[in-house]
C-alpha cells in the first residue's frame, strides 16, 4: 500500500485547482457524522478521505495486526476520482445528504458493480455480475463511497454445524481487533471488525439469525437488524427469504439511523418489501436523548447467561436506562411457549436455502459457475481447500429437502412465525405491558479454533426477532476482560424507529464503546 504522502500527491494531481495541499484526515474512531461535519467545514477533503481509509486497510488489515476483515477494495484511481467528484458537488451546493462523501464497506455476499461477489467461497471467486444490489445503488445515490468488500463466514455460516465463524476460503479468518486470538463472530465478521478498527466508518452486514448483532456486539460497535421487508434483498446471496435482511454496522446509533434512512424502501423485485415505502421514515429525525422517558421495557432476565461480570454490566445498563425515565419490567421466562421454535426454524432455513440458492445462482451471468446447491456441494468435494477445516453437513442436509410446497416446510413456516411473533415477542410485549424488550446481545468473544470450530455460549437474544422478522439493535454496554458486550433492544414489527431511538438515548447517556487495542490475546 502507498504511504500517506504519496496518496496526497496522487490526489493533488487529480485536483490541481486546489491552492494548498489538503490536510490528511485523522479517521481513527471517527464516526460518519463527525467526518461529515469536518467535510462541510472544510477541515478535510472528501477526495482524500477514502484514500486514507485505503491506506489504513493496508496497514492494519493486510499487515500489522492483519485482521483479514476486508476481502477486496476498489482502486486508488477510482476512489480518488469519485472523492473529487463528490467534493465538486459539495462546493457547488449539491451535497446529497448525511452520507455524502462518506466511505462504506459492503459485506461480500452483496453485489457491487466492479467487484466480485464471492460469499467467501472459491466456487464464486469469478462471480463478477457488474450489477449493484438495490441497497448499494441507494448508497451510491446518497453520495456514499463504496470502499470495497468485507470478509464473512463463508456462505453466511450455513455450510456446516461445526464451522469457525469469520472464516472463508477466499478471505481467511477474520480476527477480533480487541484481542487477535478471539473470534469476530459471524457471519458479518468482517463488517464488525472493520468498523471497530476504523477501516471504514460504516459497513453493511446481513443477518439471518444473529449475523449482524453478534459481530457488532463482540467487536464493540452498533449493529441494527431491521424489520424483514424494510430493506431489499435483491442481488444478495441468500439463505432464507423468510429471515434474511441487510442492515448497518456503525460506530454510533445516529450513523445507523442515517444509513437506514437511505437503504430502506420498496423494491419491485423483492415482494417482501411491498410495504417498505409506506413504513420507512427519517430515522435520524426520530432520534432523541429523551426517547426512553416514559417507556416501559421488558427485561429478558433469563437470557443473561451465567457470567457474573456480564450480569454486572447488564445491571449497570438497566440502572442507566431507569435514570433516563424508563420503567423496567422483569421477565423471568421469555422462552415460555416457544418450545419447538429451533427445530421449525432449522427446517425453514434448510428448505429455503436449497430453493433460494438455486434462484440466485441461476441468475448469475457466468455460464460455467454453479447453478444449484448440489453444484456447490460437488465443487467443495472437488476442491480440498474448501473443506480444509470443516465440512458441509448442513449443505448436504438441505439438499435432501423438498420444495417450498412441501408439507414439512409449510408446517414449519406456520409454527415458527406464530411462536416467534404473535406467541413470542408480541405476547411478551402485551402480557408485560411493555414497549420494547431489552437483553444481553452476546457473551465475551471466544478463542478462535479452526480445528474444533466455534465455542459460542449464551447469552443470546437474536432468535426471536430473527425468526419473527422484527427489529433488533445492539449498542455497546462495556467490556469484560477488554472484550466488548452489547445491549439489545427489540421491538414489534415495523417499530424500527422506536428501537433506534431507545438505543440512541441509552448510548448518549452511557458512552460505553471501547476502542480496540489489537493485543495478541485476551488472556492475562
Amino acid at each position: 500500500m502507498q504511504k500517506f504522502s504519496l496518496l496526497a500527491i496522487a490526489l493533488l494531481a487529480a485536483a490541481p485547482a486546489m491552492a494548498m495541499p489538503p490536510p490528511l484526515p485523522v479517521v481513527e474512531s471517527k464516526d460518519a457524522a463527525t467526518l461529515r461535519a469536518e467535510m462541510e467545514s472544510g477541515q478535510i477533503y472528501e477526495g482524500l478521505t477514502p484514500l486514507v481509509y485505503l491506506d489504513r486497510i493496508g496497514r492494519i488489515d493486510d499487515y500489522g495486526p492483519k485482521l483479514d476483515a476486508v476481502i477486496a477494495t476498489r482502486t486508488q484511481t477510482e476512489l480518488s476520482a469519485e472523492g473529487k467528484r463528490l467534493y465538486d458537488e459539495r462546493m457547488a451546493g449539491k451535497a446529497r445528504g448525511p452520507l455524502h462523501g462518506i466511505p462504506i464497506l459492503i459485506k461480500d455476499n452483496i453485489e457491487v458493480a466492479g467487484l466480485p461477489t464471492t460469499a467467501g467461497s472459491l466456487a464464486l471467486k469469478d462471480n463478477m455480475t457488474n450489477r449493484d444490489a438495490p441497497i448499494v445503488a441507494r448508497l451510491r445515490e446518497a453520495g456514499a463511497i463504496i470502499l470495497g468488500k468485507t470478509n464473512l463466514s463463508e456462505w453466511a455460516n450455513i455450510r456446516a454445524d461445526n464451522s469457525t465463524s469469520g472464516w472463508s476460503a477466499i478471505g481467511g479468518l477474520t480476527k477480533n481487533p480487541h484481542a487477535l486470538d478471539r473470534n469476530a463472530c459471524g457471519s458479518s465478521s468482517g463488517s464488525g471488525a472493520a468498523v471497530a478498527a476504523s477501516l471504514a466508518p460504516l459497513a453493511i452486514g446481513t443477518e439471518t439469525d444473529g449475523s449482524i448483532t453478534c459481530p457488532a456486539g463482540v467487536n464493540g460497535i452498533v449493529g441494527f437488524k431491521p424489520s424483514v421487508g424494510l430493506v431489499s434483498r435483491t442481488h444478495i446471496v441468500p439463505i432464507s427469504h423468510s429471515q434474511d435482511t441487510a442492515g448497518p454496522m456503525t460506530l454510533t446509533v445516529r450513523d445507523a439511523a442515517a444509513v437506514m434512512s437511505v437503504i430502506a424502501g420498496s423494491d419491485p423485485a423483492d415482494p417482501a418489501t411491498a410495504d417498505a415505502d409506506a413504513r420507512k421514515t427519517d430515522y435520524v429525525a426520530a432520534l432523541s436523548p429523551d426517547a426512553l422517558k416514559g417507556k416501559r421495557l421488558g427485561v429478558m432476565r433469563d437470557r443473561v447467561g451465567d457470567r457474573a461480570d456480564v450480569a454486572a454490566l447488564f445491571d449497570a445498563a438497566l440502572k442507566q436506562i431507569e435514570s433516563l425515565g424508563a420503567t423496567l419490567v422483569e421477565i423471568a421466562d421469555s422462552r415460555k411457549g416457544t418450545e419447538g421454535l429451533g427445530a421449525a426454524e432449522f427446517e425453514i432455513l434448510l428448505t429455503e436455502l436449497k430453493a433460494d440458492m438455486a434462484t440466485y445462482l441461476g441468475s448469475l451471468p457466468n455460464a460455467n459457475g454453479p447453478k444449484t446447491l448440489a453444484d456447490v456441494i460437488a465443487f467443495n468435494k472437488a476442491n480440498p481447500e474448501e473443506l480444509k477445516w470443516f465440512g458441509q453437513d448442513t449443505f448436504e442436509l438441505a439438499e435432501t429437502k423438498g420444495g417450498l410446497d412441501s408439507p414439512a416446510y409449510l408446517a414449519a413456516r406456520e409454527k415458527a412465525a406464530r411462536l416467534a411473533g404473535p406467541e413470542g415477542i408480541d405476547r411478551l410485549l402485551k402480557t408485560h405491558d411493555v414497549d420494547l424488550l431489552v437483553g444481553v446481545t452476546n457473551g465475551a468473544a471466544w478463542v478462535s479454533d479452526l480445528v474444533k470450530g466455534d465455542s459460542y455460549r449464551s447469552p443470546g437474544t437474536s432468535q426471536l426477532p430473527a425468526v419473527a422478522g422484527y427489529p433488533h439493535l445492539t449498542v455497546p454496554m462495556g467490556a469484560v476482560e477488554g472484550l466488548p458486550i452489547g445491549l439489545s433492544f427489540i421491538g414489534a414489527k415495523w417499530s424500527d424507529a422506536d428501537v433506534l431511538a431507545a438505543g440512541y438515548a441509552y448510548e448518549q447517556a452511557s458512552r460505553k464503546r471501547v476502542a480496540p487495542t489489537y493485543r495478541a490475546s485476551a488472556a492475562p
